[in-house]
């Protein structure tokens, strides 16, 4: 027995203070109690927890307490106890019982009732998992943006009436494209066509992704459209409002900023808005009663997610239409090989313009292609600017701007010996030599020491030649050879969304190109060799791509010139303008070898002992087969990496991908060396 016991024989203040701890100690059980009480009603939660671990990615079950049944609803963010610490989950369903026959831990707190993971989208991201050997909680980080309280509190406005689609003015959006008219009067009319579409040179295309969405959203549906970066945002959103009016739609990008982004997902989420443009994470925006996805320019390595589990948009999206039964539209002036298999097998028909229109379009030459050309400038196939170029350039630049591609960027990128066309290296480090500007001596690319007194280690010559110029050295040579015309650059961290309609020559790296206010007068496109030179799976494929899509920006009736192999197959299929015929022909060659998307490929990753211990633990299916493993090139001072690749025909790709995930369970759960998984990578 002791005092506390009996508190009568304390003095009055002390026993005062007990009495305080007492009732408080019976409050605190009564509360803990009551928050042990679980809910009347579907008192089990399955949470899917915020863990990194792949042998733990599945829904647990926790007891809902009485207290937080009305705000524990689907998709709600809540925080559990797991392995003794609180963590970040999402609520994804209610439940009667639960198959764990001991006794459940409650939820520790409902951060938001807001319901964010919408169960769509839950299964979406568990598909995707599934489709690249990953787990669900990376998914889902793409998949849903970062709470912002204060935004959460602001009310919504309400949904507003959809307008009338305009078949006239979509009609003539999408002239001279065949069937254009059958398939938006098939959205009009709340079906689910599905094409691949391969733009005419000089379309307006978001335009034509407007009027292709206002169709689907007159029939009462939602439409998702993925772009490859925030310029084509921008310009797909000012054509929606041209098409749909205000309020009708919203942007999803990161650079809007954390609030905005939230304000924005939560209208998609909440049903106020149902047409969304974005990029590679807006796949998975909420759109209530979605009807219609757009992907444009699927080629583009923006469209691939640099983070486990490395989805890309079009597999995404590919995946949303067969599970919501929607329509979709994979567009692109180029066409992927990808998306021409997707023709092959009878998944989705051919949107494209017939050739009539496209010779009213434009007119395609590589220099030096003709026995005349060669008459009037014998040089011009040794030429890095032809008399032609020059020739095209002085006519055009009489009716509007002129684009001019240049692949790389900066001032000289290499150099050489001018006499015996030695590379130029440093004497430090044997570094390549390179020279920033024109005004900045040759300095090591590696080291960044200064070379202003370099001579050559072969022949002993002070002199360098440049064999690779940069943006910056071509609008030098263009400046010099039009001296009273603008010349403007774009390529890097410099680079312009749009340019006027004045005279001017604008030099652009790949995929930097500024709109011009109503197209160029024609377009010149610099050492092909470079891009063709590239040793990868995809070099000629994204090579045509890149240059398509520079041309696709030149007015109708202009003129281009390119500057390379007249004899090259992706010249040739330039020059007309035949991206059909050379998918085709890409896709043939990757049937034969073997290769995607004819089937599936996974590449495992990572040190030399853990990809071997991976491929032992692998369970192949049957007809896969294991190329290497080999070693890496690394960056300089990195532990040297190995690398396996992965095939299996595409009939047994689901087998690949679930094989890959049960291995990546098995070195989880081990806690074995982590190896990267990339199942389909863009890149070999």
């Amino acid at each position: 027995m002791t005092d506390a016991d009996h508190p009568e024989l304390l003095p009055g203040m002390v026993r005062a203070t007990v009495k305080q701890a007492q009732a408080k100690a019976r409050a605190t059980r009564a509360r803990k109690a009551a928050e042990a009480e679980p809910a009347a009603v579907d008192p089990v939660a399955r949470v899917l927890v915020d863990l990194p671990l792949a042998h733990l990615d599945r829904p647990f079950d926790y007891a809902v307490p009485a207290a937080l049944a009305e705000t524990a609803v689907p998709g709600a963010r809540v925080k559990v106890r797991f392995a003794g610490q609180d963590v970040d989950g999402f609520l994804v369903a209610r439940a009667a019982a639960s198959d764990h026959p001991g006794r459940l831990a409650p939820l520790r707190r409902v951060v938001s009732a807001e319901p964010v993971l919408h169960p769509q989208v839950a299964g979406l991201a568990e598909a995707v998992a599934e489709r690249y050997a990953g787990n669900r909680a990376d998914v889902l980080r793409l998949a849903v943006p970062p709470r912002h309280a204060t935004v959460e509190k602001e009310p919504s406005g309400p949904a507003p009436s959809r307008p009338s689609f305009d078949r006239e003015a979509a009609e003539q959006a999408w002239r001279g494209h065949h069937p254009a008219p059958a398939f938006l009067g098939h959205l009009a009319q709340g079906g689910d066509p599905r094409a691949v579409w391969s733009a005419a040179p000089g379309s307006d295309w978001p335009l034509m992704v407007a009027h292709a969405a206002a169709a689907a959203y007159s029939s009462g549906r939602g439409v998702l459209v993925c772009v490859p970066d925030g310029r084509d945002v921008d310009r797909v959103s000012t054509a929606l409002l041209a098409v749909l009016g205000e309020g009708h739609h919203v942007s999803l990008v990161a650079d809007a900023g954390p609030a905005q982004r939230y304000r924005d997902f939560l209208a998609v989420s909440r049903g106020t808005r149902r047409v969304v443009v974005g990029t590679r994470a807006a796949a998975f925006a909420p759109v209530h009663e979605l009807g219609l996805v757009v992907i444009w320019d699927d080629g583009d390595d923006l469209h691939s997610e640099p983070r486990a589990p490395y989805p890309h948009t079009r597999e995404t999206l590919l995946l949303r239409a067969a599970r919501e039964g929607t329509a979709a539209l994979v567009g692109g002036f180029a066409r992927s090989v990808e998306a021409d298999y997707l023709l092959r097998t009878g998944w989705a028909h051919e949107l494209s313009p017939d050739r009539d229109e496209l010779r009213r379009r434009l007119t395609v030459a590589v220099s030096g292609a003709t026995d005349r050309d060669l008459e009037r400038d014998p040089l011009t196939r040794a030429s890095r600017m032809p008399h032609e170029v020059h020739a095209l350039v002085r006519q055009a630049l009489e009716a509007g701007p002129v684009l001019v591609q240049t692949p790389r960027a900066g001032y000289a990128g290499s150099l050489a010996c001018e006499r015996c066309r030695a590379p130029a290296r440093c004497a430090a480090c044997h570094g390549p030599l390179v020279q920033p500007g024109p005004t900045t001596p040759p300095g090591c690319r590696w080291c960044g020491t200064p070379a202003p007194e370099w001579r050559c280690g072969e022949c002993g010559h002070r002199g360098l030649r440049a064999p690779v110029v940069g943006d910056a050295r071509t609008a030098e040579e263009l400046g010099r050879a039009f001296p009273r015309v603008p010349v403007r650059t774009s390529s890097g961290d410099r680079v312009r969304a749009a340019v006027g309609a004045e005279p001017a020559i604008v030099v652009a790296t790949p995929g930097a190109e500024p709109v011009a206010e109503q197209g160029y007068a024609a377009a010149v496109l610099l050492d092909t060799w470079l891009l063709l030179g590239r040793t990868d799976l995809r070099t000629e494929e994204e090579a045509l791509r890149r240059w398509c899509n520079a041309l696709g920006l030149v007015r109708p009736g202009g003129r281009a010139v390119a500057v390379g192999d007249p004899a090259h197959p992706a010249l040739q299929a330039l020059v007309r303008w035949d991206v059909a015929g050379f998918a085709r022909r890409e896709t043939a060659q990757r049937q034969e070898a073997h290769l995607p998307p004819a089937s599936r490929m996974a590449a495992i990753t990572g040190d030399p002992g853990a990809v071997d211990d991976a491929l032992a633990l692998l369970s192949l299916p049957d007809g896969a087969e294991v190329l290497g493993p080999v070693p890496l090139a690394g960056r300089r001072g990195a532990e040297p990496e190995s690398r396996a690749v992965v095939r299996a025909p595409r009939s047994r790709g689901a087998q690949l991908s679930a094989a890959l995930t049960e291995l990546q369970r098995l070195r989880s759960a081990r806690k074995l060396d982590p190896v990267r998984v990339q199942v389909d990578p863009p890149v070999l």
